[in-house]
C-alpha cells in the first residue's frame, strides 16, 4: 500500500456488528430485493454491510495478520473442511460459481468467519483463460458489466465486500473499474485486491467512491508444498512486525488449510493477532 495515500483505520470492533448468535442471517435493512436476488445495500440509517457483517476483533495495535482463503463452494468436501478446520479469525472468500454456497455461507458465519465474495474479472488471454460465467470484461460496457456484477452479488448475503478473481486486464483499466467501484461504494462494500497485479487502479479509485480498500502482500500458496506455504506465512509475520499489519491470500486446498491452521496456533503464541480482513481496510467512511 502507498503510505502517502493510505491511512490504516482502526475500527471500533463492537459498534455495529451483528450478534454472533444470528451472524448467519442477513440483516433485512441491508437487503435490496431484486431480480438478481437479495443484493447488499446501505440501510436507511447509513449502516453498511462492511460494518454490520464484520467480525469483531480486539482493536489492539500489535502485529496483525489477516489471511483470506478463497475458492469456498467449489468443492463440497474442501469447503466443509475449510470451514470446520480453519480458525474462525481466518476470512473466507466464496466463489460465486460454487454449489450450495448460501448453505456454506451460513455454516461459515455460524462458525465465526468473516466472508467476502469473489468477483470474476477479465484476465489477460481472455477467453482462453476464463474465470467463468458473469465475468466482467472490457468489451462488455458498463451496463452489461453492472448486470453481471449484480447477478454475482445476489448469490449470497452477509459478506463485507468483494475480492477480484483473476482480472489483471480489467483491474488495470480505469474506465472499466470506475463503474464497479462506484457500485460497491453505493452498496457499502469493501474491495480486496488479491495483490497479483501491480497495475490495478482499485486503490486509487476506492477513496473517491467511498469504498473501504485492502490489498494483499503475499499469496501464501503459489507453491502448494506445505513447507513453502509455511515460509510464506512466516513472511507475513515478518511484514506484520515491521509495519504493524500484513495480508495474505490463498486457496482452500487441503495442504493450505492444514498449514494455515497449524501456523495460526503457533503465531498466536508469538503475539501475532489474526484479524478479519475488514480490520485492515483503509476506510474513507471513517
Amino acid at each position: 500500500m502507498d503510505d502517502s495515500q493510505s491511512v490504516l483505520v482502526i475500527r471500533n470492533p463492537t459498534a455495529l456488528n451483528q450478534d454472533t448468535r444470528t451472524a448467519h442471517l442477513p440483516d433485512r435493512a441491508l437487503i435490496e430485493d431484486s431480480q438478481y436476488g437479495p443484493l447488499p445495500v446501505r440501510s436507511a440509517d447509513g449502516r453498511r454491510p462492511f460494518d454490520v457483517y464484520a467480525r469483531p476483533w480486539s482493536g489492539a495495535r500489535g502485529a496483525r495478520v489477516a489471511i483470506v482463503i478463497g475458492g469456498l463452494g467449489l468443492s463440497q468436501t474442501g469447503t466443509q473442511a475449510a470451514i470446520e478446520r480453519l480458525p474462525s479469525e481466518v476470512t473466507l472468500a466464496f466463489a460465486p460459481h460454487g454449489n450450495s454456497i448460501d448453505r456454506w455461507m451460513q455454516a461459515a458465519r455460524r462458525d465465526g468467519h468473516e466472508i467476502v465474495l469473489q468477483i470474476p474479472l477479465e484476465p489477460f488471454d481472455f477467453p482462453a483463460v476464463n474465470p467463468g460465467r458473469d465475468t466482467l470484461t472490457l468489451d462488455s460496457g458498463a451496463g452489461e458489466n453492472i448486470d453481471s456484477l449484480l447477478r454475482t452479488l445476489g448469490r449470497i448475503t452477509n459478506y463485507v465486500g468483494v475480492m477480484n478473481y483473476m482480472g489483471a486486464r480489467f483491474t488495470a483499466d480505469e474506465a472499466a473499474m470506475s463503474p464497479l467501484m462506484a457500485e460497491l461504494g453505493r452498496r457499502g462494500l469493501m474491495y480486496l485486491d488479491d495483490g497479483t497485479s501491480a497495475r490495478s487502479v482499485a486503490e486509487r479509485l476506492a477513496p473517491g467512491n467511498g469504498v473501504p480498500f485492502a490489498a494483499a502482500e503475499i499469496k501464501i500458496d503459489a507453491s502448494r508444498d506445505r513447507g513453502a506455504i509455511l515460509e510464506r506465512l512466516d513472511d507475513l509475520e515478518r511484514t506484520a512486525r515491521a509495519q504493524g499489519f500484513a495480508i495474505g491470500t490463498g486457496s482452500a486446498f487441503d495442504t493450505t488449510v492444514e498449514a494455515v491452521t497449524s501456523w495460526v496456533t503457533e503465531a498466536r503464541r508469538r503475539g501475532i493477532e489474526i484479524v478479519p480482513i475488514s480490520a485492515l481496510a483503509n476506510d474513507p467512511g471513517r
